[in-house]
């Protein structure tokens, strides 16, 4: 974060969520403290050692900076914007309406013996299971930290638009995911059984149906979400290993760093961390009221059809500028 954004950062706390100076604190050391442990993930005796800090004031102000954060959901989290019929953007060009792309991750949590069952994942690990969203700009959307690792990513969405403040997915919108979800409306699969990964493509491979061209472009653009997910991990170094805090403010962190991703990315034109990230890299939002959305998942033959018709245009289309 460059120190101009750190500025913003440190004036937008004060002012839209009452984050105060202490008697022996002002806010630009207590949001540094908590961007250096967010960052680096340190052990408590480093950060008294570098602050000058006691741990209790440590843990003190740490959790006063993320609450902060938090209560800046509203501001920080992107509203989505469909994607128009003028969009010249390669990736997205071919999904008009669509709003972003998701996907899970593991985020590796320590916690008490009689909880670990319902978060171990299929690896072994203790995690939790984030679903995250974001839009084309890699910002997200919605960010939904409570997953059990071992629920399936299929159940953490399923639970997501049912939940009070859940993903809010308007009927005439829909958002691109991999192969491990249902195809359904609101929700855009690729075509099972056809190349799909980026490197399927990378030898020349040109696509010769309608649903290998419609994966093509389909994983192209989905990708982003892995993009997303890589620069944040890059970038929180507490996300990497495995977070010694408790349940409820594990969530909090993960909900803050991708509230800071977001900020930073909006604040900063060059954001450092893309650069290093490559193609192959492996919440809270108010909806409108008015507006009917999406609320359960399932097959149906209408979405299976608007997928189909949609991979014929966009094939036809590509060999139609082939040829011109």
């Amino acid at each position: 974060m460059g120190r101009i954004a750190f500025q913003n950062l440190c004036a937008l706390l004060e002012k839209s969520s009452g984050l105060t100076h202490t008697k022996n604190m002002y806010i630009d050391e207590q949001v540094a403290l908590t961007l250096y442990i967010l960052a680096h993930h340190h052990k408590n005796r480093v950060i008294n050692f570098n602050f000058n800090r006691s741990k209790e004031t440590v843990s003190r102000h740490f959790r006063s900076v993320i609450n902060a954060i938090i209560r800046l959901h509203h501001l920080l989290l992107k509203n989505p914007q469909p994607v128009s019929s003028e969009s010249t953007d390669e990736r997205w060009k071919w999904f008009q309406g669509c709003l972003g792309a998701l996907d899970g991750t593991y985020i590796k949590v320590c916690l008490p013996l009689s909880d670990r069952p319902r978060y171990r994942t299929r690896k072994g690990e203790i995690a939790r299971n984030v679903l995250g969203v974001c839009s084309p700009e890699m910002q997200f959307l919605y960010v939904f930290p409570g997953g059990e690792g071992s629920t399936a990513d299929g159940r953490v969405l399923r639970d997501t638009i049912t939940r009070r403040n859940g993903s809010v997915v308007p009927h005439d919108s829909y958002y691109l995911l991999d192969g491990g979800y249902t195809n359904c409306e609101g929700f855009l699969a690729p075509f099972r059984g056809q190349r799909y990964h980026l490197n399927d493509w990378r030898a020349g491979y040109q696509p010769n149906t309608s649903e290998e061209f419609f994966n093509m472009k389909h994983s192209s653009a989905r990708n982003v979400i892995e993009r997303c997910f890589g620069i944040l991990k890059a970038r929180w170094g507490i996300l990497r290993s495995t977070m010694n805090y408790p349940i409820t403010m594990q969530s909090r962190i993960i909900m803050a760093c991708c509230l800071l991703h977001n900020f930073i990315r909006y604040e900063m034109k060059d954001d450092p961390m893309e650069n290093e990230q490559t193609e192959d890299d492996d919440n809270l939002v108010e909806g409108n009221e008015d507006q009917e959305v999406i609320t359960t998942i399932g097959t149906s033959n209408e979405w299976t059809q608007f997928r189909a018709n949609m991979a014929i245009d966009m094939f036809n289309t590509w060999q139609t500028s082939r040829h011109d």
